[in-house]
């Protein structure tokens, strides 16, 4: 069976065992915000190399991969995609992702409004200086 992992980039020491021992072929890893934001944007604290180690670990590899975002108004400003792109720079595929206010676990933002389109549009166009495919679902 082909094997995809999503992960949030916090643990790259399991990252790098299922890399070395050639048992994925797709990786999916979401990026929160930039990295001076993670702690905030998150409510946890996190290992800020740890997060640059698996984006690093991820882009070396020979693996099929994308990077993600998933904007949450409330969290991110327009141009905090640009300084992950900065983060990511050269990355094969770079999603930014609508927040689904349905799909959250934190009643708090049930009420959450999305970027418009025009946010998107101009984050992406950005973003393809930096990176090679920029999607916007």
């Amino acid at each position: 069976y082909a094997v995809k992992i999503d992960t949030n980039g916090s643990v790259p020491e399991v990252l790098k065992k299922l890399i070395d021992d050639n048992l994925l072929e797709y990786v999916a890893m979401d990026i929160k915000a930039p990295i001076e934001k993670y702690e905030r944007v998150t409510g946890c604290q996190i290992a800020p190399e740890n997060i640059t180690k698996s984006i690093r670990l991820i882009m070396d590899s020979s693996i099929d991969y994308e990077f993600r975002t998933t904007i949450v108004k409330s969290l991110l400003t327009t141009r905090d995609p640009e300084s992950i792109g900065t983060l990511i720079q050269g990355a094969k595929r770079y999603v930014l992702q609508r927040f689904v206010a349905s799909k959250t676990l934190d009643s708090n933002f049930m009420k959450e409004k999305t970027w418009t389109d025009q946010d998107l549009l101009s984050a992406k166009e950005r973003l393809e200086k930096l990176v090679q495919s920029v999607t916007v679902r």
